[in-house]
Parts: structure tokens; C-alpha cells; sequence
């Protein structure tokens, strides 16, 4: 089953992808992992995006999509999940392209709908449980609010990640997401367009339910 995975920065989506990848025992290809193993195992590929990113470029998508299609043959073979990729638009249709032409089958793709200011408010409500950081606080989330200060698990004391407080960068990772012209949700919706020819199958889940209430929509459409 190959799987690709939709959702903005506090959506659940690296919760939900986890959940995938265990219950059907696939990659979970992550698009800033395939830049690292490309570039720290020194590939040819990785060596030309090096050179773009040593010198503050973006690296063009006629080198991202060659590693995106190399990760997914070689770690993919039983599978894979696919997230944080593509990020617009024209990654999206060259994407689709490259599939077709490399006989690889795309079975579903998920999106997980949250609205924006609900989607900054979680990640600028995370808090880190010193004891334990998978113990969930959210101070704006009720079913995971902590008690005050302390740990809602444990009671251990409670901090907040700098990157979680820096509206300004979640804004502009939101800015990519939420362009429905060309940005990342105009890439969803390329596919939601395939998904209505046929030619893939499309999943919407409502992201402002619980983890388990989204879990199980989840998996009972992926049977």
C-alpha cells in the first residue's frame, strides 16, 4: 500500500502517519529525512542539492523529485508513506508524472482538515513534560490540558519548544499550506481532482476530532 499524507503544522499528522506505518508496516518517508540520507550518504543527487543549498538556493525539483522517487523504490518496497511532500502545486503534477512513468501505484491519499488559527493554537500550545515528553499537554486542547503548570500525566514540570512560540515562522509554514492557488493545498486538491477520475482514492478526515476518533475513521477506510 503507498500512501500519501496531507496536513498543516499541528494537525496530527505525524501522530496519524505513525499509526499508519505500524498498522501496515510501511516506510514512513519524511521529504527533510530524504534530504539528510542524500546528502550525508554523499549520492549524486544528494551532491548537486548540496551545492544549491551551500549556496542559500532553493534546491529545483528536478533534483528533489529524482530523491523523493530513489527513497520511495528503495525504502518502499513493502510500502511506503509519503509526508511532507509535495509542498505545491508543481511539485504535485511533476510528482503524479514521475509515478506514472516509474509504474508506481499511489492506493490513497489522506488529507487531515484543520482550520488555520485551531492549527496555530495547538502547536503555540504544545507543552513538553520534563519527566516524559510523549506525555500530551495542550493548553488548548480540554481532553489534554494540563493541570497549571504540571503535568497532566504525571505531574512533572512543564516547558515549551522556542519553535513552538515563534508565530512568525508558523505563519509562514502556514502561508505555504493553506495557498490554495499554489501552494500545498492546491496540491491536495490536484489529487482529490485524480482521486474523482479513478485514478487514486482520496481520504478526508476532520482533524479537530481525538486521535482515536480519527484513527479509527482512518483505518476503516484504508481496509
Amino acid at each position: 500500500m503507498n500512501i500519501l499524507i496531507f496536513g498543516p503544522n499541528g494537525s496530527g499528522k505525524g501522530t496519524q502517519g505513525n499509526l499508519i506505518k505500524q498498522k501496515y508496516n510501511l516506510a514512513h518517508i519524511e521529504s527533510g529525512a530524504i534530504f539528510r540520507e542524500h546528502i550525508g550518504g554523499g549520492t549524486e543527487l544528494g551532491k548537486k542539492a548540496k551545492a544549491y543549498i551551500d549556496r542559500g538556493d532553493l534546491v529545483p525539483d528536478e533534483i528533489t523529485i529524482p530523491m523523493v522517487l530513489e527513497t520511495l523504490k528503495s525504502k518502499g518496497k513493502n510500502g511506503w508513506l509519503l509526508d511532507g511532500f509535495p509542498r505545491n502545486m508543481v511539485q504535485a503534477e511533476k510528482l503524479w508524472e514521475a509515478l506514472q512513468k516509474e509504474g508506481l501505484t499511489l492506493d490513497y491519499v489522506v488529507e487531515i482538515l484543520l482550520p488555520r488559527e485551531t492549527a496555530k493554537n495547538r502547536i503555540m500550545g504544545r507543552r513538553l513534560c520534563k519527566e516524559n515528553n510523549n506525555h500530551p499537554n495542550n493548553i488548548f486542547i480540554d481532553a489534554i490540558r494540563p493541570d497549571g503548570d504540571k503535568c497532566r500525566v504525571c505531574g512533572g514540570e512543564l516547558s515549551s519548544r522556542s519553535d513552538d512560540q515563534d508565530e512568525a515562522a508558523i505563519n509562514k509554514r502556514h502561508d505555504i499550506y493553506y495557498n490554495t492557488q499554489d501552494g500545498t493545498l492546491a496540491a491536495a486538491c490536484f489529487f482529490k481532482k485524480l482521486a474523482g477520475e479513478g485514478k487514486t482514492k482520496y481520504i478526508e478526515l476532520n482533524g479537530e476530532g481525538s486521535i482515536d476518533s480519527i484513527k479509527e475513521t482512518l483505518l476503516s477506510k484504508l481496509a
